[in-house]
């Protein structure tokens, strides 16, 4: 009867959004309502893997995850057969901040997050790298790495480790360049102890409108050789799949639907079946909501869907 459960989600997930293949394909999913109703969600959606908040990423307070709640939150996973969980930490947190109470409790804030991942059994925290400010950037991108580097030493005995997220450029924002991104991973890197807790996290809409095209072949080749030689395809270890709704080089983070926006479908096909990142999982953190406002299931199914079909 126990393997006979355990089937149960795979054959959902099979029905709900297509045939499942050997790359695991999902979506960001809410936890309102409680965390293992974002496995419910993920379920029902035909996720094979997801990213959850673990917490309101709008304020600096968090409450403290219940020992029972964690432990039915793994069981959940574990039942639903999700081939991998990622969580996404807080917006508020900047390591690269100027500022050195913000930084700190930046820092701190990372520590609480890598925290709440170990209890649930998470192994990343995807962290955007903070913004510069007023800072050379150069001076902003070694504070980022620095506060990585404190954030995983006071977490030294947990498993838990940080994804780098590629950003778009927006305003100040640090990592819409492989170069800033690679010097951050060199800093770290320098002490051996960290280097396996440390990896990156591609979204496409954020590369596209950092400048990086996505098609046809030849350029998303160009871009993925960037990528390995800068940074090193062996620290890829989730892709955010995003359309954009702003231009190639906008340095403007609005996320589409697959294949809604101006990166297309062609580029998504050329993503998904591109030999250098078939490994790779894919998680959606396209718009939920529907006509009506609200959030609507039959978003992250169509483009689960749809990410499936141009793969196969």
């Amino acid at each position: 009867m126990p393997k006979a459960a355990k089937k149960k989600p795979s054959s959902t997930r099979t029905s709900s959004a297509g045939k499942r293949s050997a790359r695991p394909f999902g979506a960001h999913q809410s936890i309102s309502g409680g965390l293992p109703k974002a496995v419910e969600r993920a379920t029902e959606t035909g996720c094979d893997c997801m990213q959850i908040f673990t917490r309101n990423v709008n304020q600096w307070a968090v409450k403290p995850i219940d020992q029972e709640i964690a432990a039915a939150f793994r069981e959940a996973v574990k039942t639903a057969n999700l081939k991998l969980v990622i969580a996404h930490d807080s917006y508020l947190i900047n390591p690269a901040s100027g500022d050195d109470t913000l930084r700190e409790k930046s820092i701190q804030g990372l520590v609480t997050e890598l925290e709440r991942a170990d209890l649930l059994a998470i192994p990343w925290v995807v962290a955007h790298p903070g913004a510069a400010g007023n800072q050379d950037r150069t001076v902003a991108v070694n504070r980022a790495a620095d506060g990585i580097i404190e954030s995983l030493r006071r977490t030294k005995k947990l498993s838990s480790g940080i994804l780098i997220e590629t950003t778009a450029g927006q305003g100040t924002c640090l990592g819409d360049t492989f170069e800033e991104i690679a010097a951050m991973l060199h800093r770290i890197d320098k002490i051996k102890s960290l280097q396996k807790r440390v990896a990156v996290c591609l979204d496409t809409c954020h590369v596209f409108a950092a400048g990086y095209p996505l098609q046809p072949k030849k350029s998303l080749d160009e871009t993925i050789r960037q990528f390995d030689n800068t940074i090193g395809l062996s620290r890829l270890k989730v892709i955010h799949a995003n359309d954009s709704k702003r231009e190639l080089g906008s340095h403007v983070d609005r996320h589409e639907g697959i294949g809604e926006g101006a990166i297309g479908r062609a580029a998504f096909k050329l993503l998904v079946t591109h030999s250098k990142l078939k490994k790779v999982p894919f998680i959606l953190e396209t718009p939920k909501e529907g006509a009506d406002g609200k959030p609507d299931p039959k978003n992250d199914i169509r483009n689960i869907k749809l990410l499936r079909r141009l793969e196969s």
